[in-house]
């Protein structure tokens, strides 16, 4: 027997991190301008962004060859591009789009506090990465504009854009970019820190490395760069070298760990908006009818795909029945009265 590693679809999604990641290094040899205006002491940043590109596409690419996400995956983008419904489908998305993902409305449901803290640790570690990786990867740089120190001009990619004064107010909002994402963090990690501290239900359930270590070097990273900011503003470099040491261990741990924790539900959850129109396509199309009962219970495609899905996985619920063949064409309640039916009549055989 082959090992896990060299197993067809690990071998598949081993090739596409590779590809991934040679990409990814090729846009930064073309947006730094061949290393031209890449900053040799974020070397360590940059292979950890590597390693992590190669990591998330390897497992971004193992679950989509899982037999019930390919189903999914494959579903969902054939709903999205439905012919009668491509354009109510583009507002639809759009709608999907800022209600589950800018504003998080399906976490609020839940409990405000969950869904604040929710809200904020993902647009902090949006404007965050927003920031950091092109400055990391030479794609954004800043170079005083004209003769004198009093214009900053942003360039992208090498190409010249947008100048802004030194000191206007929207050159201190670039600036200190970072600092009000780490604000932004600090406090939606203190909110969750306190549901995990106080909820019951979060003190059972909970496991250290997949919901305190993530708090933690959200924590790490966000502190230790304020700390940055503190020292060469107000403390005149006081312990620099050592903050900016420690700032850039807590990043590589993290962007190394990212593939294999809890952070990789970031690339997972857009596919929900696949799932949403996928149950949009079932409902408007034929319906399963239960063999028993007579009932609509289920979206005929939705019930037709989970028995190719189980075929696949290896279970077969076939059944030799005049009513019907297989076991999922039965409506949920129905299934019910056939199991007490049938623990009866085994209780009176007994």
């Amino acid at each position: 027997m082959k090992p896990n590693w060299m197993q067809p679809e690990a071998v598949r999604a081993g090739i596409r991190g590779m590809i991934a990641m040679l990409v990814l290094a090729g846009l930064i040899l073309l947006g730094s301008r061949r290393l031209a205006h890449f900053d040799a002491a974020l070397v360590g940043y940059l292979f950890a962004s590597l390693f992590a590109m190669f990591g998330i596409t390897y497992r971004y690419s193992m679950w989509l060859q899982r037999p019930p996400t390919a189903m999914y995956w494959r579903r969902g983008w054939q709903a999205i591009f439905r012919r009668r419904a491509r354009a109510s489908n583009l507002g639809l998305g759009l709608r999907r789009t800022i209600s589950a993902f800018a504003l998080n409305v399906f976490i609020f449901r839940r409990s405000f506090l969950r869904g604040l803290a929710h809200w904020l640790i993902m647009w902090g570690c949006l404007i965050g990465c927003g920031i950091t990786f092109p400055l990391v990867f030479g794609w954004i740089h800043f170079e005083f504009a004209g003769e004198g120190y009093e214009f900053y001009r942003a360039y992208v990619f090498g190409f010249p854009t947008l100048a802004f004064g030194v000191e206007s107010w929207l050159g201190f909002m670039i600036f200190h970019g970072l600092v009000w994402a780490s604000f932004l963090v600090i406090a939606g990690v203190m909110l969750a820190m306190r549901r995990r501290m106080r909820n019951h239900d979060a003190l059972v359930m909970q496991r250290f490395g997949e919901d305190i270590l993530p708090l933690f070097m959200l924590f790490a990273v966000s502190i230790t760069g304020l700390m940055l900011v503190v020292s060469y503003s107000w403390l005149n470099g006081f312990a620099y070298e050592f903050l900016s040491i420690t700032h850039a261990v807590t990043v590589i741990f993290t962007l190394l760990w990212m593939p294999f924790g809890k952070f990789f539900h970031l690339f997972q959850r857009p596919a929900q908006i696949g799932v949403a129109f996928y149950k949009d396509a079932g409902a408007s199309g034929d319906q399963a009818i239960c063999a028993r009962c007579d009932e609509p219970f289920a979206s005929r495609m939705h019930i037709e795909d989970l028995i190719e899905v189980e075929k696949q996985l290896g279970y077969h619920y076939e059944m030799a029945t005049e009513s019907t063949d297989h076991y999922q064409r039965i409506c949920p309640r129905c299934r019910r009265v056939s199991l007490a039916l049938a623990q009866g009549q085994a209780w009176k055989k007994s």
